[in-house]
């Protein structure tokens, strides 16, 4: 499993309404291609960017962007992150 949960800080709920990007912790082995096949299979949306970076605790989140036509926020309300 590559995607382990969404992410629902206040920081992350304001890129999903400003840059319609969603935060995910993912598998730390996890690559970006894999990431975006995963989400894309998973949920059913194109996603156009994936950034990634470790944090101070060791964990490893995506920063993913989807593509133009697909909003971040309706897959937010699906997750139960907003």
């Amino acid at each position: 499993m590559v995607l382990e949960f969404p992410i629902a800080t206040e920081k992350a709920i304001n890129m999903v309404e400003k840059e319609n990007k969603l935060t995910f912790v993912v598998n730390k082995r996890a690559t970006k291609k894999q990431i975006k096949e995963e989400l894309e299979k998973k949920y059913g949306v194109k996603v156009a960017d994936v950034n990634t970076n470790i944090t101070i605790k060791g964990e490893k989140r995506a920063y993913i962007k989807l593509a133009k036509g697909f909003l971040a926020s309706d897959l937010a309300v699906k997750l139960k992150i907003i």
